[in-house]
């Protein structure tokens, strides 16, 4: 198990933050989301995307539980919405070779 799928298993949000993301999974566009909620100018690589978006995800739940007026849970849904198929994705695809 990878340092970021061990991160995944520990990650305890809110059930019906969890919901909504798994039923906003299935309208993930990688090439229409990815860009825009890492807010890059490139699609990353699924490795540096998971990283990524679990610095974004991080930030937003210290956001959430602080109850910073900032905080905004369409973002932190969409964000695990792109977490959740990315680690799918990746998962998926296999051991990478060293």
């Amino acid at each position: 198990m990878t340092d970021f799928t061990q991160a995944l298993t520990r990650l305890r949000r809110p059930q019906l933050l969890i919901r909504a993301a798994r039923f906003g999974m299935a309208n993930y566009n990688r090439k229409r989301d990815l860009r825009r909620l890492t807010r890059g100018e490139s699609i990353p690589a699924p490795e540096s995307a998971v990283r990524r978006l679990m610095d974004l995800e991080a930030e937003l739940e210290y956001s959430r539980r602080t109850h910073d007026a900032a905080y905004s849970p369409s973002r932190h849904v969409d964000i695990l919405i792109a977490l959740m198929a990315e680690a799918r994705a990746l998962v998926a695809r296999g051991p990478v070779a060293a």
